[in-house]
């Protein structure tokens, strides 16, 4: 510990946030070699393994992952973070956010651009998610998931409910026999996901719906779902954010028919203890309690 050099923390948390020599480098205005220098005498000092390296960059170790905090600790009493400075404006390096594909559309038109404006110097990975990520192997910073995840060194926070609805083409239901009851369903083509490919239990909404539900046009895409919706090619339950963006959808027993499913926030335990984890996931949470109207209208509301 004697050669400990605390003016190592910087180039530790610039690795920490850009996971790549050349980002940290190019943040702190050093040159590659001399960041991956100082890395090596911090983790020597420290007889400890801060990051693991890959071909895809530096990620850090559990040990890491706990020094994260207390370096920024220090950054904020030595002045890092500037008085009158937006907790936003400090925070830089390279975030990834994974989603479920309907809600990667409601974010990128609604929240990225304040997102943009309150986190300037921070880059976002926004991964669209078709099927559940390693959190293991953080493929992630952070996970919007359709539920709880309730083991492992975890944690999930609710985010917000958002409601659904069955949705039709209005010349489909010119073409079609009437709608009048929950019985009357099974006699029209349905849409849907494809059932063994289902990430995320929530998604078998037609059981739900009616045990007799069978579609005719399967797809993991809820976007390629949505298109064969709009082409009239049959009924399909959408999120109400997402439908009623398209004038030409009518809801289906609006008034008989509406499910309800809730969005959480995941993260790696480690993960939620730094600041700029923290941060983004506050600002998250406010984002998504301003839109509780969009997301989920209620019984009487409009579809």
């Amino acid at each position: 510990m004697s050669q400990f050099n605390w003016d190592d923390m910087q180039y530790f948390l610039a690795l920490a946030r850009h996971g790549q020599l050349t980002g940290a480098a190019r943040h702190l205005g050093a040159s590659h070699v001399t960041v991956a220098r100082r890395i090596d005498r911090l983790e020597a000092a420290l007889h400890q393994r801060l990051f693991e390296r890959s071909a895809r960059g530096y990620a850090l170790t559990a040990s890491g992952r706990r020094m994260v905090e207390a370096a920024e600790r220090m950054e904020e009493a030595s002045g890092g973070v500037q008085p009158g400075q937006s907790v936003g404006q400090g925070l830089s390096g390279t975030l990834r956010l994974a989603v479920p594909e309907g809600f990667s559309a409601f974010f990128s038109q609604t929240i990225l651009p304040r997102f943009i404006d309150r986190f300037p110097s921070l880059s976002l990975d926004l991964i669209t998610m078709t099927q559940v990520l390693s959190l293991s192997r953080r493929e992630a910073d952070l996970t919007v998931t359709l539920g709880q995840v309730g083991r492992g060194a975890y944690l999930s926070e609710h985010l917000a409910d958002y409601r659904l609805r069955i949705y039709a083409a209005r010349d489909y239901l010119d073409r079609h026999p009437v709608i009048r009851s929950r019985d009357d369903l099974p006699a029209h083509r349905f849409l849907g996901y494809i059932e063994d490919m289902l990430f995320a239990p929530g998604l078998d909404y037609l059981n739900e719906v009616h045990p007799a539900l069978r579609p005719v046009f399967k797809s993991s895409s809820i976007f390629n779902q949505l298109t064969a919706v709009q082409q009239g090619l049959g009924l399909c339950v959408l999120p109400c954010y997402l439908a009623r963006r398209d004038a030409g959808l009518v809801p289906v027993l609006p008034a008989n028919i509406s499910l309800v499913r809730s969005y959480w926030l995941t993260c790696h335990a480690d993960t939620r203890q730094t600041r700029r984890e923290r941060t983004v996931i506050s600002f998250l949470a406010g984002e998504m309690a301003q839109a509780a109207a969009i997301l989920a209208p209620g019984e009487a509301d409009p579809p």
